[in-house]
Formats: structure tokens, C-alpha cells, sequence
């Protein structure tokens, strides 16, 4: 229903990203882990680097409330991402349901924290300082040439970064979704 309401489908993303992100934050819910319910971010990785694959919706209100572009890590694909490691140094993004923490100022200005909730694909998320920040290489001046990629971070265009970052802070549920088999079985949170 919401993913019709809110027709996602002509923003790209693929129905089971939602269907898979809004059971995932039920979960965490449940276990007293999201403090803000109202807000699901889902960063689609089925969809290419040049698709904006970053969604934030207001579940209570049903609206989505920004849909940008989201980089990938630079280890885990090009165009598409299609490889993910939980290890340290890896390059790579990690699929699965983090929780917003706080703000910093660090090397990219702005920046979010994240805790990964999926032991094994995630959960290693603040040792390698996996973090929500702004970037000038991915954005709309990058359709049709390469958009850049991360260390492995979610990275938002640089202008949306401060409205991205305030947006899901402190205690909202962000999903990381790709069609990965081992992941959507091997996920505690989807199936614990």
C-alpha cells in the first residue's frame, strides 16, 4: 500500500527494496532500537549509480520526502554495485539495516554515524567509520559520465548532505538493499 501510494515504482525503486526495508524496521521497532519510526531511508542498490536510489520517506505521513543519488564503494562495482564486505579496508559497501546515531565534523564537513544492525554483513560499521556524508563527486553534474564512488560510505550529493544528514539522524532506520541471496537469508534482522 505505501509503496503504491507512493508510486515508487516511477521513482525506480524496485518494490522488494520497500517490502524487505519496511519489515526490517518493524523488527527494529520491536526490539526497541529505532527511536524515530517515522522516518525509512533506503538506499536501492539494485538500481545503477546514476539512478537516484536514495530514498526518504515519511511513513506516518506517506511522502517521500527527498530521492537523490547515493554512491557506492569504489570495491564494490561500477556502474552497479554487486559486491559488499563487512571488512575493514575493503572499499566495499555492506548491505542490511543500520541506525542513525549523531553528527560530527569531520574530513567530508557534516557527517552522520551509522550502527549496523546485521551481524556479519554490517555490524562492523562504526569501526570502519562507515558514516553518511556530503561528496562533489556524485550528483546531477555526473549523469552521463561516471559518478564517483565511496570507501565504502553511503555518500549524498555535497548541496543535500545537510538535508539528507538532518533529515535521519538520531534514531531512524536506514536500509541498504540489494537482491543478494546470502544476504536476504543470512540477515538477522530480516529473519530473527
Amino acid at each position: 500500500m505505501l509503496y503504491d501510494s507512493l508510486n515508487l515504482d516511477k521513482l525506480g525503486m524496485k518494490k522488494e527494496a520497500l517490502v524487505y526495508a519496511y519489515k526490517g524496521q518493524q523488527s527494529l521497532v520491536k526490539k526497541g532500537r529505532v527511536a524515530n519510526s517515522n522516518i525509512l531511508t533506503v538506499c536501492d542498490f539494485s538500481q545503477p549509480s546514476d539512478s537516484k536510489r536514495l530514498y526518504i520517506i515519511d511513513v506516518r505521513n506517506f511522502k517521500v520526502l527527498l530521492n537523490t543519488y547515493v554512491a557506492h564503494g569504489k570495491n564494490s562495482g561500477e556502474e552497479y554495485a554487486n559486491r559488499f564486505s563487512n571488512r575493514s579496508s575493503s572499499l566495499q559497501s555492506s548491505l542490511g539495516f543500520y541506525v542513525t546515531k549523531g553528527t560530527y565534523f569531520g574530513k567530508h564537513g557534516l557527517s552522520l554515524r551509522l550502527s549496523g544492525q546485521d551481524r556479519g554483513f554490517n555490524d562492523k560499521a562504526e569501526s570502519r567509520a562507515i558514516v553518511v556524508h556530503g561528496a562533489t563527486y556524485i550528483g546531477d553534474e555526473w549523469v552521463g559520465g561516471k559518478m564517483g564512488r565511496s570507501f565504502g560510505c553511503p555518500a549524498v550529493p555535497q548541496r543535500y548532505a545537510k538535508t539528507v544528514i538532518n533529515l535521519i539522524k538520531n534514531g531512524t532506520c536506514l536500509f541498504i538493499y540489494h537482491p543478494l541471496k546470502s544476504y536476504l537469508h543470512g540477515s538477522n534482522v530480516l529473519n530473527g
